[in-house]
């Protein structure tokens, strides 16, 4: 069950991290974003997901851009 959990933690993050870089963000938000998604494996991609990303979540309202 952990390694099921954990794997799915990685598919999480590097979708994640594949969808910054293809983000139309600057070169700085971007790479704050990595890091952030990196450091915190499972609430950086929530957070990314809920908050950075245009259209979706809280992003399209301007919050995190």
């Amino acid at each position: 069950m952990g390694m099921l959990l954990g794997l799915a933690i990685l598919v999480l993050d590097v979708m994640a991290v594949i969808d910054v870089f293809n983000s139309p963000k600057d070169s700085e938000k971007k790479l704050l974003w990595v890091i952030l998604i990196v450091v915190l494996p499972f609430l950086g991609p929530l957070l990314y997901f809920l908050f950075a990303r245009s259209g979706s979540g809280l992003g399209r309202r301007g919050i995190f851009r």
